[in-house]
């Protein structure tokens, strides 16, 4: 959620005001809601539904809409807490993490009555209506007892600070805390011990460690003026550079590229490209979305913001040589490894552009099957519409955000559509983030 606008009539900053207050239910975001005893509502981070709290105020004033705050003491503490595992977390320290101080088992529920509230409110549907049963499902090995973290990102942004040192953005603040190990990091990421290297003259650096090959790679931006340094880590790894002038990712040595594993194939992803970040989330979604769709041979087939072409190749071997594909993506550099994966495949095309502007000009009036995985902000109404129209027998729709699913789910249910079934599952632990696959199909029978 973006900062609340300053309102002209607003009164003092409210900043460190600490409030005694009783937290509410989960809300989309990582907080908790809460209300003052003057009924201003509180978006509480580090608490739990049912805890008495000291919150203190990190953003907002008087008569603003609401105010953000962190749960400083624990006055009443649900039987849900635990105490965080990583030493980062907490108020006023690394952003990255939502949950560290809640049970494995309690973060799902909470992502499970996030997603039900906003399937309520902007699809004005029941978990019933929408075909799921409520719960969010942990990826393969990822259920570990409480204490325990996964260690999960395969990629992994670090800023760093003045003195050279590498960390991680404090929540809603370009401040760094600086780190010596990120828990949740990949044991490909962690073993490059870029934490304990000086970084003097970086901006950021990104780490990348495929789950598919040993690949590792690492992506550095340097402050402007700044040179590169030798990169020695503790592992081999190829080194991108992000050009000061154009933004543009450059070779500095090693491949390009990574290589990624799922369904079988092999899929090069160049440049620090779109690839889930969870080792096991590029195949279990694309288990969900053909589990869902059931590719009939000779369907045709479209795989919208399709990166590098994960679903692309799945629906190309399903359809066989009689079908065909179209995806279309905005990334030019994710073009070009989509169309090197996808070669093989006669009948796959891949186009480079926005969804909203190519899939008019590409004259296609129907289709059986369509895969949307957009980026977080949705697809929206206008390419909604556009998709309802092409009369698909089903409709797989990909989503990181469910206030963006749930809105065009309510799209889609303009233009006659109906969710048939939907999926969630865990692939961003101890975050509030949480993937889902909806599968949609027209309303009326026979069309």
């Amino acid at each position: 959620m973006q900062a609340e606008p300053k309102n002209p009539q607003a009164g003092n900053s409210l900043v460190g005001r600490e409030y005694e207050v009783e937290i509410g239910p989960v809300a989309h975001g990582g907080h908790c809601i809460a209300r003052t005893a003057e009924g201003q509502v509180l978006f509480v981070r580090h608490a739990l539904p049912g805890e008495k709290v000291i919150a203190r105020v990190t953003e907002g004033e008087e008569g603003a809409r609401f105010l953000r705050a962190d749960a400083v003491t624990i006055l009443d503490p649900s039987k849900d807490r635990v105490e965080a595992p990583c030493p980062y977390a907490g108020p006023g320290r690394c952003g990255g993490c939502d949950w560290q101080h809640a049970k494995p088992g309690a973060q799902r529920r909470l992502k499970g009555e996030v997603i039900t509230e906003q399937l309520k409110r902007l699809a004005g549907l029941t978990p019933e209506e929408a075909g799921w049963d409520g719960t969010v499902m942990p990826a393969e090995g990822d259920k570990l007892p409480p204490g325990e973290v996964p260690s999960w990102r395969t990629r992994v942004q670090y800023a760093v600070d003045e003195d050279g040192n590498a960390g991680l953005r404090r929540h809603r603040s370009h401040e760094v805390e600086p780190i010596e190990h990120c828990m949740i990091a990949a044991d490909g990421v962690s073993e490059l011990g870029i934490e304990q290297r000086d970084w003097s003259g970086m901006a950021s650096i990104e780490a990348i460690a495929a789950t598919g090959s040993q690949d590792r790679q690492v992506i550095l931006a340097p402050k402007p003026g700044a040179r590169l340094p030798i990169v020695e880590l503790d592992k081999p790894v190829s080194v991108m550079r992000v050009e000061e002038k154009d933004g543009g990712i450059h070779r500095v040595h090693g491949r390009p590229f990574v290589r990624e594993r799922a369904d079988g194939r092999t899929y090069r992803v160049g440049s620090g490209g779109f690839w889930q970040i969870h080792p096991k989330a590029a195949e279990t979604l694309m288990l969900a979305v053909m589990q869902g769709l059931l590719p009939r041979k000779g369907d045709t087939a479209l795989d919208l913001y399709c990166g590098v072409g994960l679903f692309a190749g799945a629906l190309a071997d399903r359809v066989g040589e009689a079908g065909a594909v179209l995806g279309i993506e905005s990334g030019k550099r994710a073009v070009e490894d989509a169309r090197h994966n996808l070669a093989a495949f006669d009948r796959v095309r891949i186009e480079q552009g926005k969804v909203e502007s190519v899939l008019p000009r590409t004259g296609i009036t129907e289709a059986d099957l369509i895969v949307l995985d957009p980026p977080r902000a949705g697809a929206g109404k206008q390419t909604v519409r556009h998709l309802a129209g092409l009369g698909a027998r089903r409709i797989a729709y990909v989503a990181c955000d469910p206030a963006a699913l749930a809105r065009d789910i309510g799209y889609f249910r303009d233009g006659g559509y109906k969710v048939r079934s939907l999926r969630a599952f865990d692939l961003f632990p101890m975050t509030h983030h949480v993937e889902c696959v909806a599968i949609l199909e027209p309303a009326e029978k026979g069309r």
